[in-house]
């Protein structure tokens, strides 16, 4: 492809226009106009060729790099066609300014010259005047910076490009001239402004093989130099259930010495040791977490290749020992039984847990059982496995128990001695559970109160809830030190709704 390393005919050409133009600002003579016209067609010429070059190299790049090596390729082959639309842009806008100026000048003759080639007004008139060549700089200087942005950083400095829109050095007497100017004002025949813009879309397309020469061509040095490699095993889980598979992936890595990749988790740049990122987080809390890293390589061409690991799962879980009492498994009816579960190597929300009979109700590690019927019942825990697949972690059996009978208590007391005063003043009797680790509430339904006086024959009272009847309050007012009084006949309620007769207290009056 032809660049800045211009051919001697190409150079040629360059010497020979800025000759014409010298010659057409003092006389313009058909010689020169034919000069310029035959410069034209030379610059043409040559433009199309390298355009035709550069199609091929980019028809062969899409058909052979970015065809089999997609990944690598397809960040340059962006570049390359960016670097093509900026110059179809420019060219399209010099193309437009052509055929403005063949218009203004009576359209083109047989031999493809300007009908009025020689008319030194048109030029200034559209370009300088009407600005259009200011348009045109302003074009070529941001396409020479797409250009110039594109090729690969390691080259720029080297690379100089022929198209340019600068001003010129100050002439003769110190007199400085714009480059608008210069290319097409005052003087300037209609053929050589012509020609002007034909040697600008040369520069162009010298510049465009250039730089797509070097973006291309770059593709092959994107690579990692693979010098270091490692066997690696990666196991699936270190916590094996009995009846699971143990599975692990063995595999081969690679890693270029020279360099350390940029390795991050969650946007937290990890410390990289032999190619190795080292992550480290400490477990200050209970739950399920996830993570995934994210390690970025930088390729020779500049660019940054970014990989991302599979995301990862871990479960904190606090220190425990499991203590289970053989011979106390026991759930009583009537009343919430809290229990605590937990397997190792699962979570507690992953579990699932079952009663064989009764109700089981609760989440993440705390479960309440409710029973109704003496007996025993199983409860089963089961987890999912990978795959989504369960297993049954574990049974316990539980003995099903009726809460044990609660103690009547009249004025505090379960029988003994009682003053006079103290009896007097209490109307109700009490079902009460001692050293019961549950809230159970007893409702006396019934009792029968004895009053014994001295020397005088038992009375009998009878009341249906744990009051005392006004016949109870009236005999227990005329009540004299040496009276005997005793409950018997107790039928107490509790949270199992089942009945209960309890034990009689007596009492001694003081």
């Amino acid at each position: 492809m032809a660049g800045l390393q211009e051919t001697p005919r190409q150079k040629m050409m360059g010497i020979l226009y800025l000759v014409l133009l010298g010659l057409a600002a003092t006389t313009v003579t058909d010689h020169v106009l034919d000069a310029f016209h035959n410069l034209t067609v030379s610059l043409k010429t040559s433009s199309d060729n390298v355009k035709v070059s550069v199609d091929q190299v980019m028809s062969s790049f899409e058909a052979g790099k970015l065809k089999n090596e997609p990944e690598r390729a397809k960040p340059v082959w962006d570049k390359a066609n960016q670097v093509k639309s900026a110059v179809a842009d420019l060219n399209k806008l010099i193309e437009d300014i052509k055929n403005e100026l063949t218009k203004a000048g009576g359209g083109e003759t047989e031999s493809g010259d300007v009908r009025d080639r020689a008319d030194i007004d048109i030029s200034p008139r559209m370009m300088v005047r009407k600005k259009r060549a200011g348009d045109l700089k302003a074009k070529i200087e941001s396409t020479r910076k797409i250009i110039m942005e594109a090729i690969p950083e390691k080259d720029r400095a080297a690379t100089k490009i022929a198209l340019d829109a600068q001003d010129p050095a100050r002439g003769k007497g110190g007199v400085k001239s714009s480059w608008e100017e210069s290319n097409f004002g005052e003087g300037i025949p209609l053929t050589a402004a012509i020609t002007a813009l034909t040697k600008i879309q040369a520069d162009m397309r010298n510049a465009e093989a250039e730089a797509i020469k070097k973006i291309l061509g770059d593709v092959d040095k994107a690579v990692i130099n693979l010098d270091q490699f490692n066997a690696v095993a990666i196991a699936k889980s270190s916590y094996i259930l009995v009846g699971q598979q143990y599975q692990a992936d063995v595999f081969l890595t690679a890693s270029d010495s020279k360099s350390n990749p940029s390795v991050s988790v969650g946007g937290q740049a990890l410390k990289v040791e032999g190619g190795k990122g080292k992550y480290v987080v400490s477990a200050s809390r209970e739950g399920e977490f996830k993570w995934a890293g994210t390690v970025r390589v930088k390729m020779a061409d500049g660019t940054e290749k970014e990989y991302k690991t599979e995301e990862q799962h871990y479960t904190v879980a606090p220190p425990s020992a499991v203590v289970s009492p053989d011979k106390m498994n026991v759930f009583y009816i009537g009343v919430p039984n809290p229990v605590s579960i937990s397997a190792p190597g699962f979570s507690k929300s992953s579990l699932k847990v079952s009663i064989s009979s009764g109700e089981i109700s609760g989440s993440n590690g705390s479960y309440i059982v409710k029973v109704a019927n003496p007996g025993k019942v199983t409860v089963t825990v089961t987890g999912t496995l990978e795959g989504g697949k369960s297993t049954t972690l574990g049974t316990s059996e539980f003995r099903i128990k009726r809460i044990p009978p609660p103690r009547v208590k009249f004025s505090g007391k379960a029988g003994g001695r009682l003053s006079v005063g103290e009896a007097k003043v209490q109307n109700k009797i009490f079902a009460m559970l001692e050293d019961f680790d549950f809230e159970a509430a007893f409702n006396v339904q019934h009792f029968k109160l004895y009053i014994v006086k001295p020397r005088a024959d038992a009375q009998v009272f009878e009341s249906t809830n744990n009051s005392f009847t006004p016949a109870m309050t009236a005999a227990m007012s005329s009540i004299v030190s040496g009276s005997r009084i005793i409950f018997d006949d107790i039928i107490a309620v509790g949270p199992d709704g089942v009945k209960r007769p309890l034990d009689p207290i007596t009492f001694t009056i003081q």
